[in-house]
């Protein structure tokens, strides 16, 4: 036990001995060391640091380390210093390895390795401690927000070292901000980022990133998703009819609108003129029965909430009924053709006008009726002209026929063949 007592007595002598020939030497003539190698650390609070002094060619010289306030922490294998942080790694003729755990921000500082040689060699190793920030604070100025204004959200990183940077993510598109940063009272940063923006309707739904880079830490970030009001989209569909819109017939429009929060209040209106007074409302559909000519305009779905409204046109326009031209007939058939033509139907409805569908007689269906009277009076007519044609030519009598043999008048006649007697039945009409 003894012996252990002068050991170190005699260790830490020649220790002290040792120092105040360095600092003759030192103060003497400055040496960098060209075989003493050494690395600077940066480690995270908190975590261990390793420290290492190597020699190149070393030629049995004596290798110790000392911390920023230059006390001796190894000498050789030997820890003078009372730090059970500090743990030997390895120690051999050409490296001393120290590892530094549960780092502290006092820790930090120039470390120095020396070889005992004449003079004797320096380096140095700086350690430098990480401080992470905390946890990054996101905030907005407005929870929800309306389509076209301007909003501003803040995100801080507090009590860092070094001072951390501050990155901002809408959605995959990065924004610039504008950083401030604050040095506290126990020597940490508190960075604090504002970014300002528009919003549109796109914006709802799509998270707002603010994204802490610093050496310490890695994907380190807070999101806080948008809350966008927009006004209706509106838009007008036709449910009936699918093509032209003709006089008699039903219109159809279903006015569809969406928005944030979703329009109450849908209405429709006619532009410059006013909705037809048998027209039907029901929310969001207009049904007009039978069209006519004076209908025609530009109807209006105008759908309204708490930011704003808007609209949808529709113009429509009322073509004539469609006509059909019925197939030219004979003339035996003329007459039939010509009054099934002119005998109006029981009942003539549109298929979604319902009962009591008034019925119309079209201009062009009189027309039609017109052209096929003039039709068959024309072909009446060829018909007869071909009749007298064929009856047209010289007429002869049967009342001289043999006079050529009579001596006389009165012979002939009697000789004429069939006499008198059948001049009954010879008649002839001319018409």
């Amino acid at each position: 036990m003894a012996n252990t007592g002068s050991s170190s007595l005699a260790t830490i002598l020649f220790l002290f001995l040792f120092q105040a020939a360095l600092l003759k030497g030192a103060a003497q003539e400055p040496v960098v060391s060209q075989n003493l190698v050494t690395d600077n650390v940066s480690v995270v609070e908190g975590e261990m640091a390793i420290i290492s002094c190597r020699v190149k060619n070393n030629d049995d010289s004596v290798i110790q380390l000392l911390n920023p306030n230059r006390q001796t922490i190894y000498f050789r294998d030997v820890r003078p210093l009372k730090d059970a942080r500090f743990q030997l790694v390895n120690f051999s003729g050409n490296e001393l390895k120290v590892a530094l755990s549960n780092v502290s921000l006092s820790d930090e500082g120039r470390y120095v390795c020396q070889l005992y040689t004449d003079p004797p060699q320096e380096a140095y190793a700086d350690v430098t401690v990480l401080v992470p920030p905390g946890n990054p604070i996101i905030e907005a100025r407005d929870e929800v927000l309306s389509e076209g204004n301007e909003t501003e959200m803040t995100c801080t990183a507090m009590s860092s070292k070094p001072a951390a940077s501050i990155r901002w993510m809408k959605g995959d598109k990065e924004l610039p901000g504008k950083p401030k940063v604050e040095l506290t009272y126990d020597k940490m940063y508190t960075v604090t980022s504002r970014l300002t923006f528009t919003v549109s309707k796109e914006d709802d739904g799509v998270p707002v990133a603010c994204i802490v880079d610093h050496p310490a830490v890695k994907d380190f970030l807070a999101q806080k998703y948008l809350e966008v009001q927009y006004k209706p989209e509106v838009k007008i569909v036709v449910e009936f009819p699918q093509g032209l819109t003709r006089e008699g017939e039903n219109l159809e429009l279903t006015c569809q609108a969406k928005g944030k929060p979703q329009p109450q209040r849908v209405n429709w209106v006619k532009v410059d003129d006013d909705v037809p007074s048998h027209a039907v409302i029901s929310g969001g559909d207009l049904y007009i029965e039978n069209l006519n000519k004076t209908y025609n305009g530009t109807y209006r779905c105008v759908a309204s909430n708490a930011v704003g409204e808007s609209f949808d046109d529709y113009i429509l326009y009322v073509y004539d009924a469609p006509t059909t031209t019925p197939k030219p007939t004979t003339a035996s058939t003329s007459t039939t053709t010509i009054s099934s033509t002119i005998s109006l139907p029981e009942a003539n409805q549109d298929s979604r006008a319902g009962e009591g569908a008034p019925r119309t007689v079209d201009h062009a269906v009189i027309g039609g009726v017109v052209a096929v009277v003039v039709f068959a009076m024309l072909c009446l007519l060829i018909v007869l002209g071909r009749y007298f044609a064929r009856h047209k030519g010289t007429y002869f009598t049967h009342e001289a026929k043999g006079a050529d043999d009579a001596a006389d008048a009165d012979t002939a006649i009697i000789n004429a063949e069939g006499g008198h007697t059948n001049s009954d039945e010879k008649k002839e009409y001319y018409i």
